[in-house]
């Protein structure tokens, strides 16, 4: 189904974004895997077709060099998932510049720069495939998340309006908003008895998603299937934002 396109994906050495790597690989994409932690992709990167790069997407300048490096090892891209991501969860006037700035420049900035770098090479190919991993806290919030709820918010009006200025070229842009999964991010919530019992509570389908989930729905829109899909936002959350 992906056989020959070459898949870019931030925060791949854990969580959704390694799943997101897995299911795309098993399809036949080959990865650029990118993290700015090399130690936990280099497991993965024994292969021809899967390739590790280390950067920190924040930097405007690593990010220029990690498309030289990309393109020098594949030729081209054609897909791009933004799946790097933070979250510092306190009171809104509790947080300092630098941490407010911090988780803005991780989920929302990181996505442009990202974008700005690989969409033009994208562009005359007559396909393309952007996803940018947001969240249910855009669409609904908890006390403590007014950085992260405003980082990923943001992140579906810019994926709106980017899926608006390359609709022609054959290059779709969707956000995927998940619910609460099993991932290192929560696994704080989830160690807490009282909180992963309000969690599970509140999800309809009664349990934490699983990162594979997340990965087979990345998988079914980056394939030539779901080239009608574009400008719009994927809940994945077990009915959480339905109540």
């Amino acid at each position: 189904m992906l056989a020959g396109r070459v898949a870019v994906i931030t925060g791949a050495s854990r969580g959704l974004g390694k799943a997101i790597a897995e299911s795309l690989g098993s399809k036949g994409a080959s990865l650029a895997l990118v993290s700015r932690n090399i130690a936990a992709l280099d497991a993965a990167a024994d292969h021809t077709k899967v390739a590790a790069f280390r950067a920190d997407v924040t930097d405007e300048i690593e990010v220029r060099r990690l498309e030289r490096e990309i393109l020098a090892r594949f030729g081209h891209v054609d897909i791009l998932v933004n799946n790097a991501g933070t979250n510092i969860r306190k009171p809104m006037e509790q947080f300092s510049l630098a941490e407010w700035n911090h988780v803005l420049t991780t989920n929302l900035t990181s996505a442009f720069l990202m974008c700005r770098s690989f969409v033009p090479q994208m562009r005359g190919r007559g396909y393309g495939r952007i996803l940018n991993l947001t969240s249910i806290m855009s669409h609904i919030s908890l006390p403590g998340r007014s950085a992260y709820s405003a980082s990923k918010a943001g992140l579906i009006g810019f994926t709106k309006a980017l899926a608006l200025e390359l609709a022609s070229e054959g290059i779709t842009v969707v956000a995927i908003s998940p619910g609460p999964f099993a991932t290192e991010m929560t696994k704080p919530l989830m160690e807490d008895p009282e909180k992963n019992r309000q969690f599970v509570s509140r999800t309809p389908v009664g349990r934490w998603g699983s990162p594979e989930e997340v990965g087979r729905l990345a998988a079914y829109l980056c394939s030539p299937d779901a080239g009608f899909i574009t400008g719009t936002d994927i809940l994945i959350d077990g009915g959480w934002t339905a109540q």
